[in-house]
């Protein structure tokens, strides 16, 4: 796959404070990569060496081939970028607001109205809210505007930093699916943010960002093999109550609780429900009920550095 972002021992020092401290990632087109850590771990600082917005103090990064601290301009008209808080002019509507980035980006009139009607249907705002001034709009009709200002453009890459914060349930989750929406257009996509879980939502891969360091990173399911031992866990129930010493005989088998009589948690290296399955009926048993529970992100980032607590 071709790289799209690349950086290499990009590191950024405000003084004694050294804020990105050897980063070395790749985004490849059109994934969806997680930067996930505490408020304060470098992640915003990060992305704006990313956009050219501050020079590294060493390392190298280079955004679709582009060094963003020399030709940032190169970077901006490729690049879209939705921040924490999302600037507009108040007074302005929507379209109006809509239609001052497409100037600023030299995007013909014609061509521009047309992608504003496209976004703003995409972004689901009613044609009564498109006209409405920007000051009536709520956080989240806000932040789907930001999202729609990037459209606009029609970036290669996109960059949320902390998209959802300060977002009720409904409208994260609402964004949540714009985002992956984004993805289905082969757009590459780097999220930062501290919600675990919805980072498990929509991204194709991880890295667990802290103190400036990257120490973990690739698909929730591979770190979950490497942190927790497993990524797998199945849930089943069977009318055999003896039924924990074959499945702990299966390959992969990590670890076989009985949690009651016929039900059974199977933690595990890959997807065993074929197998089991098999086992219980060629056992001459019933399969009541079989369900296999995703690997957490939340379990693997707790666990990593509970092990590790020099990383904290």
């Amino acid at each position: 796959m071709d790289a799209v972002i690349e950086t290499h021992a990009l590191t950024k020092r405000y003084g004694t404070v050294t804020a990105v401290d050897g980063l070395d990632l790749t985004l490849n087109q059109g994934e969806v990569f997680g930067l996930l850590g505490p408020n304060g771990s470098g992640k915003t600082t990060t992305i704006l060496m990313i956009l050219g917005l501050t020079e590294p103090t060493s390392g190298k990064v280079r955004v679709l081939g582009v060094d963003p601290a020399r030709r940032p301009l190169q970077v901006k008209t490729r690049v879209g970028y939705l921040p924490d808080q999302v600037g507009f002019y108040d007074d302005m509507t929507a379209r109006e607001n809509l239609s001052y980035t497409a100037r600023l980006n030299r995007i013909p009139p014609v061509e521009a109205a047309e992608r504003i009607t496209a976004c703003m249907r995409r972004i689901g705002l009613s044609d009564e809210a498109v006209d409405r001034p920007v000051s009536t709009f709520s956080h989240g009709m806000r932040q789907r505007l930001g999202l729609a200002e990037l459209l606009v453009k029609e970036p290669e890459v996109v960059i949320l930093d902390e998209p959802t914060l300060g977002l009720d349930p409904e409208a994260a989750r609402q964004f949540l699916r714009l985002i992956r929406g984004l993805k289905d257009d082969g757009i590459t996509i780097l999220l930062a943010s501290h919600l675990l879980h919805q980072v498990q939502a929509v991204c194709d891969r991880v890295g667990l960002f802290r103190k400036g360091k990257m120490f973990l990173e690739g698909p929730v399911r591979d770190l979950a093999h490497e942190i927790l031992g497993g990524g797998f866990v199945i849930h089943l129930e069977s009318d055999d109550a003896q039924l924990a010493p074959h499945l702990e005989g299966l390959e992969h088998a990590v670890r076989v609780t009985s949690e009651h009589d016929g039900r059974y948690r199977v933690e595990a290296r890959a997807d065993l429900r074929q197998q089991v399955a098999k086992l219980v009926l060629d056992g001459g048993g019933k399969l009541l009920s079989m369900h296999l529970e995703e690997p957490s992100l939340d379990e693997v980032y707790t666990s990593y550095f509970e092990e590790v607590p020099d990383a904290s």
